[in-house]
């Protein structure tokens, strides 16, 4: 049997400039552009393995173990336009063998639980359309490969490149200039870490796509939010990562997560991502910023309860005296701290935070969150020599 390989990991990225609401739903295009944070694989990532040859006989998926049916437009999509770049290729080149007309095997595994807010679906259409062009040598840049991924999941282009990452929304109809480039490599400001609280695993209440098709016909907000505060969002956000402007980078960060939670708020009936823990969050990062009278820390809530703390990485023993004190009986801070290093957060909390704090830590908050994890900017798409395709048969191992 002749197959051909290739495999993939992609980065989750967390926006902290929020894209919500399409203005067309079969081509993802959305009502404003859009900026994120890639972060590292090391937590976050999903692992794509593809396979194509001539005597395979049908397209198959297999997602954490399990088939999955691949007959959703947005995949197919995905896959259709990736075969029409390999067959230009072929077209150009008679000894190329046929992958465009021949099936793919797909094999995709998440490291993290899917549906549940952590942006499962950008690094997994990424990893996929990333995957698939590297298997047919396809010459475009991740730019442009990027408009395939976001017909897959809008916020999926934005996965494509590590650091941070604008999604430019275009003005075509068509899409081609609808597409993810990079505002500045990891490189650039290599310090940005990240705390996520996982404050429910479960499936979402309202999918995204639903809950965003609601608000662009319902919410006054929102009509507010696409005209005049996205844009001037977009150019400060920006200007606040180039030039490396932690307090400005911050305090954009949490006003458009509470915006974007607004608009969900003013959409009828209205949709509720957040719930009391991670008000209860809010609270305390605003809490903590006022206890040491500086911005040591930005929430960022995407479509789900769950919470992500952004921090510069020296700030990181003045957050984690509170952020351990409150979380310390969740999982996930062995995987990246010594008990020794624990211990000294509390320490620090005891000896220098306890006496002049003038608000009491709710000791109950650590109930609704299920697992911390500990992560930072990261790079984009990486190649992996690790294979889930038995290479003898095409089949999943």
């Amino acid at each position: 049997m002749t197959l051909y390989f290739a495999s993939t990991t992609a980065p989750v990225n967390i926006a902290t400039l929020k894209y919500w609401g399409k203005r067309d739903k079969d081509l993802n295009l959305p009502t404003n552009s859009s900026i994120s944070v890639t972060l590292a694989q090391d937590d976050l990532r999903t692992l794509t393995s593809v396979c194509t040859g001539p005597e395979l006989t049908d397209d198959k998926l297999v997602l954490n173990g399990k088939e999955e049916s691949l007959a959703s437009e947005r995949t197919q999509n995905c896959l259709k336009d990736l075969r029409q770049l390999r067959k230009e290729l072929e077209n150009s080149d008679a000894k190329l063998p046929k992958f465009s007309e021949w099936k793919l095997t797909i094999v995709s595994e998440n490291n993290f639980p899917t549906a549940a807010g952590l942006a499962s679906s950008a690094a997994g259409f990424a990893a996929l359309v990333v995957a698939i062009a590297k298997l047919y040598q396809l010459p475009q840049s991740l730019s442009e490969i990027s408009k395939i991924a976001r017909k897959g999941s809008g916020s999926a282009c934005r996965s494509l490149f590590g650091g941070y990452v604008a999604w430019e929304m275009g003005n075509e109809t068509d899409g081609s200039d609808s597409k993810a480039v990079e505002v500045a490599p990891m490189a650039h400001w290599p310090d940005m870490k990240a705390a996520i609280l996982v404050v429910s695993a479960s499936k979402k209440d309202t999918p995204s796509t639903s809950g965003m098709q609601l608000t662009v016909k319902t919410s006054d907000l929102f009509k507010e939010r696409v005209r005049d505060v996205v844009p001037r969002r977009f150019e400060e956000m920006k200007k606040s990562i180039r030039e490396k402007n932690w307090p400005l980078f911050a305090e954009l960060t949490m006003k458009d997560s509470n915006s974007f939670h607004a608009t969900c708020l003013d959409t009828f009936p209205p949709i509720f991502y957040m719930n009391d823990t991670s008000k209860k969050i809010i609270k305390l990062c605003h809490q903590i910023n006022a206890f040491y009278n500086e911005t040591v820390v930005a929430y960022t809530f995407d479509a789900g309860p769950n919470a992500v703390l952004y921090y510069l990485k020296e700030n990181e023993h003045k957050l984690f005296a509170f952020i351990y004190r409150t979380f310390n009986k969740v999982s996930g801070w062995e995987t990246k701290f010594s008990s020794d290093e624990l211990a000294q957060f509390i320490k620090h909390f005891d000896t220098t935070v306890a006496k002049d704090l003038d608000f009491e830590i709710d000791d109950e908050l650590c109930q609704g969150v299920s697992k911390v994890i500990l992560t930072q900017v990261g790079p984009g798409p990486q190649p992996t020599d690790e294979c889930l395709i038995d290479t003898a048969t095409g089949l999943p191992k």
